[in-house]
């Protein structure tokens, strides 16, 4: 490290003109001190006799040499304590997630299928939970998607706040229901432009692959258009090929226009043909973490991921603290004695 890290140094150094402010306020206070003297004011009374006439004195010359040495003193630390006096610093091992990943949750109707314990989305939420136990560094955002895809937290390192918002993520905030995933990847991809292009960008759909089946082959020209661009998709299936019927909002159960009651079940072979479009993999959600961390490695050995890149970086330390502490005391003198002239008994 160089020897100049280490030396004497202002973060503010132009602050410190301000101290040639010093120059013409000696010079207009000589220049006032010779004017009083030669006021016409003396004309009409001896100056001894001036201070009952105007309620005011004239300050001797050692008084105005005193007052304008303190207020120079006090100008010129607090002008360099403005100035950011710095002599240390702390080094800050740093580290810049080689990857980051989008996550897009599903959170239709159908994701309150009870075929799993206790329901799908319940199921997608520990998923999540697990990843971000597991995460070794990477970035991760979250988009909650139904007709409309929602950007709950963007990409970030701050797992904590993300981790505290998925109690909150159910199908009620989904006002109109249907997987419109077109739109969620398009939010994805927006999120991840923004992200340095030598990281490596994955997106991890979490949902039954439960869409329209006229939307399919769409989406996997988009997945393919993402992969295109180096923005790998994983899935992963959360449900069962049996299946179960749809609760609705209200209670009860979802039912046709025949009033047959909609049936939902887990699409691996959607699912499957997603991933394989978008150069990722899928699994199956279990109770097990198994299945995230195979994802997760899949991510940090995929493409320019470089996993953590460690950096350092010099925090200096401010002192300028230090020279507020002779300030406070030397006007704490002041207060002092301005409070003892106020508090004297009159005669």
């Amino acid at each position: 490290m160089a020897e100049s890290e280490f030396a004497f140094h202002f973060s503010q150094p132009w602050w410190l003109l301000a101290l040639l402010l010093i120059l013409p306020v000696s010079a207009w206070l000589r220049r006032s001190s010779v004017h009083s003297r030669q006021a016409r004011i003396n004309r009409y009374a001896d100056r001894h006799l001036m201070p009952y006439l105007t309620g005011s004195r004239e300050l001797r010359p050692r008084e105005r040499r005193r007052r304008l040495t303190r207020w120079a003193i006090l100008w010129s630390l607090l002008v360099i304590a403005m100035a950011g006096p710095r002599w240390d610093h702390t080094e800050v091992r740093l580290y810049t997630p080689g990857a980051s990943l989008v996550i897009l949750l599903d959170i239709s109707r159908s994701m309150e299928v009870t075929d799993v314990t206790p329901n799908r989305i319940a199921r997608a939420r520990q998923e999540i939970d697990d990843l971000l136990d597991l995460n070794p560094g990477i970035r991760v955002g979250l988009i909650a998607f139904a007709s409309v895809a929602h950007v709950v937290t963007p990409i970030t390192e701050d797992s904590a706040t993300l981790r505290n918002l998925l109690p909150h993520l159910t199908s009620d905030l989904a006002r109109l229901q249907g997987s419109r995933l077109d739109e969620a990847l398009r939010r994805a991809e927006l999120l991840l432009a923004a992200e340095p292009a030598e990281s490596s960008q994955a997106i991890l759909l979490i949902s039954d692959g439960d869409f329209p089946s006229q939307d399919y082959p769409e989406l996997l020209t988009q997945v393919a258009a993402l992969a295109a661009q180096g923005i790998t998709l994983h899935t992963l299936g959360v449900g069962t090929a049996a299946g179960g019927p749809v609760p609705a909002a209200n209670g009860g159960w979802l039912t046709d226009p025949q009033r047959n009651l909609i049936q939902s079940r887990l699409d691996p072979r959607q699912l499957q043909q997603l991933a394989d479009a978008g150069h990722g993999i899928y699994r199956l959600a279990d109770f097990r973490s198994d299945d995230v961390a195979a994802i997760l490695d899949q991510i940090l050995h995929s493409g320019a991921s470089q996993q953590l890149r460690p950096e350092s970086a010099l925090v200096w330390n401010e002192r300028y603290f230090w020279l507020l502490i002779p300030v406070l005391l030397l006007l704490l003198g002041q207060f002092r004695r301005v409070r003892s002239l106020e508090e004297r008994p009159q005669s």
